[in-house]
């Protein structure tokens, strides 16, 4: 229990101090925010601070920090130290600097900024990546929460009528503007999914004796690779993706990025979340090991056998919290990838959207966006359902395009820092956990076992092979750092609609923050 407690201190310190360092670096200052500056009525309206907050945790949290820190406890009380330095060094620093970056260019999306500040190949990698993830991520939290609400009613609604539910839910709130729906529901669901974990923790600590917690100290080894499993590098880092690292966070944070009304809540919204969301993952995680004893063989095999999902979910709920306090738990489970789901589809939309620089005022444009989009979430949700192991496979994918697209995300905030800050050596700091991720990635593509090479390249080769091209990619950086430049770029210059009253005020403009050498 200790353990837990120090990891939980460190994440609530984290906040309190590296995001103050972090607001720093990017330098935060009085201009407008797209909310102020260019309302619609749609997707860029303002929203009180709290609000944003709880949206964007919502957005955010999905199934990931809890079915993916079910599995990660399979690596030990090591998953600890993942969820508390990648959350606080990389996954709320990649989650500040995706949103604040947006709001400083209008709200727009991870793929616009990698055009901006990557180059215009990596805009046309990005969007299609993004597509396809946005639809893949759509698709998975339309299946599990379908099969948990199943499961929930003893099989009495099966899962397919909870995914036509949900599907229809989705489209509605894809189409309607974001304070109607979202606005209205998502700050209510916040606060049962922190209470949900809240109660899981207590539950745990209540009931000690029946199932103590792992302590880091006398379990420091890995538990995945004595057991015959993978080893956590880097296959933790892609388990335990939302609450340390998540690229899917990119998408989601220029949504609100359209809604904040002071570059000043960036810290609370954007960092805070991330941070919320890590105490989630952080519980989930410590519940599992303690549940399962996944210290013990029998403990190991049954955590293995039942998986991050919503079987491991019931098992942990009704063993700890009974009857009640497993529906409730069980409800606040099936929120977490409902409210991503829509929101993933909602980014999906802006994204192709930009693409063909369609009003989205017009609820005609919206349905031309969405509709396409739709029916790629169905086709591929009753792939789905038509096998079990689809589910696997389509995880799978999805856990290495999460984490890609983390890794570019930093480097656009690294690419972004270089081009625009005062002091060019700011950017190393997202530089250095974009190149821990870009590790992770390049080492998983070539060594996950279900992927085509994975079969071919052992192991140690591919760690090594990850470690030197990721060594590389940071050497052409460091060169890029150390050359003198001598262009200049400028950030977004806020203009007001032709048609709005105050056209004609002039707005104050972003400084320039270049240099000129």
């Amino acid at each position: 229990m200790i353990t837990f407690f120090i990891a939980l201190v460190l994440l609530v310190g984290g906040y309190l101090i590296y995001s103050r360092v972090t607001e720093k670096v990017f330098a935060i200052d009085n201009r407008l925010t797209p909310a102020i500056a260019n309302p619609d009525g749609i997707d860029i309206t303002p929203l009180p601070k709290w609000k944003a907050f709880l949206i964007e945790l919502l957005n955010i949290a999905g199934t990931g920090p809890i079915f993916g820190a079910i599995s990660g406890a399979l690596f030990g009380p090591i998953v600890f130290l993942w969820i508390v330095i990648g959350c606080v060094l990389g996954g709320a620093v990649h989650d500040y600097f995706s949103g604040m970056i947006s709001s400083r260019h209008n709200g727009a999306s991870i793929v616009q900024l990698s055009g901006r500040y990557l180059g215009k190949v990596m805009e046309i990698v990005m969007r299609v990546f993004s597509v396809v993830l946005l639809i893949l991520v759509t698709a998975v939290f339309v299946v599990s929460p379908s099969t948990l609400l199943e499961s929930l009613t003893n099989g009495s609604v099966k899962a397919w009528i909870w995914m036509i539910i949900i599907l229809i839910y989705y489209l509605v709130s894809t189409l309607v503007p974001i304070d109607k729906v979202i606005g209205k529901i998502y700050p209510v669901f916040g606060i049962v999914l922190i209470v949900m974990a809240l109660a899981v923790i207590i539950g745990i600590m209540a009931n000690s004796d029946r199932y103590p917690m792992l302590e880091l100290i006398g379990n420091f080894r890995d538990f995945s690779k004595a057991n015959g499993s993978l080893p956590w590098w880097p296959f933790m880092m892609t388990t335990v993706a939302c609450g340390a690292v998540s690229g899917f966070h990119a998408t989601q944070s220029p949504m609100i990025a359209k809604c904040i009304k002071s570059e000043k809540e960036g810290r609370q919204v954007f960092y805070g979340a991330m941070v919320a969301e890590g105490v989630i993952a952080l519980i989930w995680a410590a519940a599992a090991m303690a549940f399962f004893r996944v210290n013990t063989a029998e403990g190991w095999s049954a955590l293995n056998s039942v998986g991050g999902n919503s079987n491991s979910v019931n098992e942990i709920a009704r063993g700890v919290l009974g009857t009640v306090g497993t529906i409730f738990a069980v409800v606040g489970v099936v929120i977490c990838p409902v409210t991503s789901g829509d929101t993933a589809l909602r980014s999906c939309r802006l994204i192709v959207g930009e693409v063909f620089k369609l009003d989205q005022k017009k609820i005609v444009n919206r349905l031309i966006l969405t509709i396409p989009l739709f029916a790629a979430v169905i086709g591929i949700s009753i792939w789905n359902f038509m096998d079990d192991k689809n589910f696997s496979i389509l995880w799978r994918w999805f856990a290495w395009a999460n984490q890609f697209l983390a890794a570019i995300s930093l480097w656009v905030a690294t690419g972004y820092m270089f081009k625009t800050h005062k002091n060019k050596y700011a950017s190393l700091f997202t530089a250095l956990p974009a190149l821990f991720m870009t590790a992770v990635v390049i080492t998983y593509i070539l060594a996950e076992p279900n992927m085509a090479l994975g079969r071919f390249i052992p192991y140690d080769t591919a760690a090594i092979v990850g470690a030197c091209i990721s060594v590389c990619i940071f050497a052409f950086y460091l060169f890029k750092l150390f050359t003198k430049r001598t262009k200049n770029y400028t950030e977004y210059v806020y203009e007001r609609p032709s048609d709005s009253p105050s056209a004609s005020e002039e707005l104050p403009q972003a400084p320039d923050n270049s240099e000129n050498e």
